[in-house]
């Protein structure tokens, strides 16, 4: 492949902070990127060419984009597999993950029955559709259970525990739509892998630990801190469910250690992934970086760890949606090797990602303890609160 000015563009379905990081990506790559999103300005519009206003499914808008693309990917999982299929039919613009993938992921009991046909570990699931149906499998699998809405839930919405016979009624209820529940299970961390899948070619970022909070991800620590017998058994199930996948890309895949070092398959994100947000320091190529050189045919780049690394969400502190405004940011940059990144979203509600500190240094408790105290320092609620 040549270097030309300009080179390829890339369409993006979703323009929110992984649109923005990939934007920050693309250009040292000569790849220029368009991205679509409904909200007008949206956090990616400053670091790309251009913006199509519109839904993520919206035909018109999805057709734009490919006309001005080269080739199509997606940062978020609400892009219409059928629509961009079509578009791309249209258009000739190939898609990256293959749409049938994002089909897979979209629908998590279509995944886990996917995955667990083709051998890949997962936890104990069963379908439901009512409160009955729920009983039931909760009778098999035991209490407490975990209930999933079948689509649309992230951050940990969607999720809904069920700890005993009295709360069926009311998860279902929560749910309020196609559901799925699964085993609880008993893990000693959670772990993840940013896996990548290029023309001939596979490989995986090191094995990270993930830190949650209220199901939403908190930190990363990099390398995790499992065995090297545990790290080398999730690069292999991570190589597993890649053989699951079409087409090409970064996915985010989520992992659980048991308390007997097993490792189970918990879900899949066919794209860049928070998880893997620690790599633009800590690795000589970022899961930017890979996903742009994977979507548009070029050879993947080193997935090597160039030294321990610790990520901590900035999430909104806030009780009702306001603007945005953070503070405490200063000691973020008087400390050594502590990397901002702001996401660009104007307004802040409880919880809400907002940006992320990176810290690389030479011993990872000593990186945790000190993401821990800049993120404390970090707030939206003003001098008042």
């Amino acid at each position: 492949m040549t270097l030309t000015s300009p080179g390829p563009t890339v369409g993006i379905v979703g323009g929110g902070q992984l649109g923005r990081m990939l934007g920050e990506a693309a250009a040292p790559l000569g790849i220029d990127l368009v991205v679509s999103d409904p909200t007008p300005e949206c956090p990616a519009s400053p670091v790309v060419r251009d913006q199509v206003v519109g839904d993520f499914g919206d035909r018109e808008t999805l057709a734009e984009l490919a006309e001005r693309a080269d080739y199509l990917t997606y940062e978020i999982e609400l892009a219409d597999p059928d629509v961009l299929e079509a578009v791309a039919e249209e258009t000739g613009t190939p898609v990256h993950p293959a749409p049938e993938t994002l089909r897979t992921i979209q629908d998590k009991l279509v995944q886990k029955r996917r995955l667990a046909d083709a051998g890949v570990p997962v936890p104990e699931f069963r379908a439901v559709e009512d409160a009955a149906d729920l009983r039931a499998a909760c009778d098999e699998l035991g209490y407490p259970a975990m209930l999933k809405a079948r689509t649309g839930g992230y951050d940990g919405r969607g999720n809904v525990p069920v700890e005993g016979p009295d709360d069926v009624a009311a998860a279902i209820d929560d749910i309020a739509g196609p559901a799925m529940v699964e085993e609880m299970v008993d893990f000693e961390r959670e772990l993840a892998i940013m896996g990548c899948r290029g023309d001939d070619e596979r490989d995986t970022f090191p094995v990270t630990e993930t830190v949650h909070e209220e199901e939403i991800l908190r930190e990363m620590v990099s390398p995790a801190r499992a065995s090297e017998r545990v790290r080398e058994r999730a690069r292999e199930v991570a190589l597993d469910v890649l053989d699951v996948m079409e087409g090409r890309g970064v996915f985010g895949i989520e992992l659980f250690q048991t308390g007997d070092d097993r490792i189970l398959l918990n879900e899949i994100a066919p794209r860049p992934h928070n998880s893997g947000h620690w790599t633009i320091e800590g690795c000589h190529t970022s899961q930017f970086e890979q996903h742009l050189r994977a979507v548009t045919g070029r050879p993947l780049g080193p997935t090597d760890q160039r030294f321990p690394t610790v990520s901590t969400n900035i999430l909104g502190d806030v009780d009702d949606c306001q603007s945005a405004t953070l503070s405490g940011e200063e000691r973020v940059f008087e400390t050594d090797r502590a990397h901002l990144h702001w996401y660009g979203k104007r307004e802040v509600y409880d919880l809400r990602k907002m940006g992320h500190v990176t810290l690389t240094g030479d011993d990872r408790e000593t990186l945790l303890s000190a993401a821990r105290d800049l993120r404390s320092g970090l707030t939206f609620r003003g001098d008042s609160a």
